[in-house]
């Protein structure tokens, strides 16, 4: 027997409780809050997209990495496209400890530029995103550093991406 509070049985009063808050959303209505589909793309995505640093980057042809980041965003897509952002920045930061690489540097630059441009006007969120993409963009090595060239690359990628808003 299906246990009930007066003629209601508690799993359909449980189903209706659940299609209320699904209804309502948990959320925001707003549609701001919601990350772009490329935006939820591989590591390798971005990395194409930066390709055309220091000129119009785009995910997917259509998404300035900027717009990665909403405000109120879902906590399952911020760590995503934290995710994404930091494995692609890990990525050029090795092609420039590497043998220098200018481009990788530029590339590097930019894609901070952009998370920081998307993070501003966001109420914070997204402070520990921007700390861990400069920790994994700066990272030199014990002791070593990346130098000057590094330096001017990197500052001509950051400039385009807060140019291009």
């Amino acid at each position: 027997m299906v246990p009930t509070i007066g003629d209601v049985s508690i799993s359909r009063a449980l189903a209706g409780a659940l299609a209320t808050i699904a209804l309502c959303g948990c959320g925001s209505s707003d549609e701001s809050s919601e990350t772009p589909v490329a935006c939820l793309a591989p590591a390798d995505s971005y990395l194409v997209a930066l390709e055309r640093a220091p000129g119009d980057v785009r995910l997917d042809g259509t998404t300035p990495i900027a717009d990665c980041l909403t405000e109120e965003q879902e906590p399952g897509a911020l760590a995503s496209v934290g995710e994404t952002a930091v494995a692609a920045a890990t990525d050029l930061n090795r092609r420039v400890r590497g043998d220098f690489d200018a481009d990788a540097a530029l590339r590097l630059g930019y894609l901070v530029g952009a998370i920081e441009q998307g993070a501003e006007g966001t109420g914070g969120i997204h402070r520990d995103l921007v700390l861990r993409l400069n920790t994994a963009a700066r990272f030199s090595g014990a002791g070593a550093q990346l130098g000057a060239a590094f330096e001017r690359a990197f500052g001509e990628g950051y400039a385009a991406a807060q140019s291009a808003g």
